[in-house]
This record gives structure tokens, sequence and C-alpha cells, in this order.
């Protein structure tokens, strides 16, 4: 993977996430815990669309597709029981 595809993947993971939570949660997670969120549900999204026949084109898409991603991750997330 390129150095710039890494980036902008790690851009786009943070923006997501960053959505997913003010969405979900109200207010974002902090910048790392974005990332993360982001990432996973960039792939997540991704792989979802795919199998709904969508397809993610360009940095508006895979910001959708991440941000959808992030946000069903979020939800699955909050039905687990907290101990």
């Amino acid at each position: 993977m390129a150095i710039e595809s890494l980036l902008l993947l790690l851009l786009i993971g943070g923006i997501a996430g960053w959505l997913a939570g003010v969405l979900v949660k109200g207010s974002g997670q902090g910048i790392l815990v974005n990332i993360v969120v982001g990432v996973i549900g960039a792939f997540l999204g991704g792989w979802l669309f795919g199998l709904i026949g969508l397809h993610a084109a360009g940095l508006i898409g895979s910001l959708v597709a991440a941000t959808v991603g992030a946000i069903i991750l979020l939800a699955l997330l909050r039905l687990i029981p907290r101990t």
C-alpha cells in the first residue's frame, strides 16, 4: 500500500469514525478511537455495500460507506453488555 493510500484511509477513517460517533453517541470518542472505528467501518461498509450491489466510488462514496459501516459497528458494540 502506498503511503498516500494509507494516509487517505486514515483521514477517511477519522472523519467517518467522528461522524458515526456524533450520530450514534452524540460526540466523538477521541482521534485514535475515531480512526480505528472509521477504518473498521470502511471495510465493513465496503463489504456490505458490495453485498447489496452498490459500489462506493470516489472520496465521497468512500466516506459514506465508511460512515455507514462505522455506525453499524458502533450500534453492534452497544448490544454487547458491559460488566
